[in-house]
């Protein structure tokens, strides 16, 4: 079987951009990929950060999913322990009412904020991480219409009710999601781009322990993995060396806006920053076409995963278009270029 591409957007906010810059982008480029051929579009959801625009995944898939056909739209994802499962049920019904299998629905467990942050979300809630699972089980009960497991939450029914289901994703980068996601049975995404040296574990213990049910009789996963795709490895690596300088700044507490080309190129590594940037680099895959097509295929082989969800992040928008029009052209998707219609 093809292997099928996905989208993973964090919306991302270019140094000399705006975040309204960063959140129209995100529109275009739902558009162009869905003309590539991709086979989904995930928004993520950050707070209080000056790097990530999306703070609101389900208002960016309203926006997103009006201004495309067919592709799938979802949240790559919601954080569920600062929310009620049944509040995101709802919202999840009403785009799946509006837009019929179209949406997908993906929570994590990560705070995708700091403390301080995080406690401004939850507002005075006590319920912490540790109910976790509790959360998860309720909301599959809320958006498919089954008795919550909550006790006194019996008789609440989310509505509206679609005459489809939102589908459900289980998103994560250790072995506790993995395990959340075999005990529910329900499909799992391991961002292979923040923890690649848990992905295949992870994958493996998913596969291995899922319990089957009347929804997904059988394990359904992809990979989330960060790709920077060009024409040629100079123009590669420059791209990576942009990476590399907001990766440098993540380390420090302040990331800031995605750095230009010229700021990655003027910036002076010392030999230790270097080093760390090394062992950074197995979190993405850089270079031309067919170099990248090859260690996608491998990684999809090594994790048995049918689609992988790509993230691609460059400073200069007409790069990033360009990277997954390269990927769309190199695998086969149904490409069509809007840029040449």
């Amino acid at each position: 079987m093809p292997l099928k591409l996905g989208v993973l957007d964090q919306s991302p906010i270019r140094s000399g951009g705006t975040e309204a810059d960063a959140l129209n982008e995100s529109v275009l480029l739902a558009q162009y990929c869905e003309a590539f051929g991709f086979t989904r579009y995930w928004v993520a959801e950050h707070h209080g950060s000056k790097s990530f625009a999306g703070s609101s995944p389900e208002i960016l898939i309203t926006r997103i999913a009006s201004a495309t056909q067919s592709i799938r739209v979802g949240s790559g994802g919601v954080m569920l322990p600062h929310y009620s499962p049944f509040k995101v049920a709802e919202n999840f019904r009403v785009l799946e009412t509006m837009f019929p299998n179209r949406i997908d629905l993906g929570v994590g467990r990560a705070p995708g904020s700091d403390v301080a942050t995080a406690q401004a979300l939850a507002y005075g809630s006590n319920i912490g991480i540790e109910y976790f699972g509790n959360k998860l089980a309720d909301l599959n009960a809320f958006i498919r219409d089954k008795q919550p497991v909550t006790k006194g939450l019996e008789t609440v029914v989310a509505t509206p009710r679609p005459n489809t289901c939102p589908e459900l994703w289980l998103l994560g980068s250790s072995a506790q999601s993995a395990v959340y996601a075999a005990h529910f049975g329900l499909p799992y995404s391991f961002a292979h781009f923040i923890a690649p040296d848990q992905s295949q574990v992870c994958i493996d213990q998913y596969y291995r322990d899922f319990q089957p049910n009347i929804d997904f009789a059988r394990p359904k996963a992809n990979l989330g993995v960060f790709v920077l795709c060009a024409e040629t490895d100079e123009r590669a690596r420059e791209l990576v060396a942009c990476r590399d300088l907001w990766a440098l700044r993540f380390e420090q507490g302040d990331p800031g806006p995605y750095p230009s080309v010229e700021e990655s190129l003027a910036y002076a590594f010392s030999e230790a920053e270097v080093k760390r940037l090394q062992a950074r680099r197995k979190h993405l895959i850089a270079g031309t076409p067919e170099q990248v097509k090859v260690r996608l295929n491998e990684l999809a082989e090594l994790h048995r995963v049918e689609e992988l969800v790509v993230v691609t992040i460059c400073h200069d928008f007409a790069d990033r278009i360009n990277s997954y029009r390269l990927l769309s052209q190199v695998f086969e998707l149904k490409h069509q270029d809007p840029d040449q219609e």
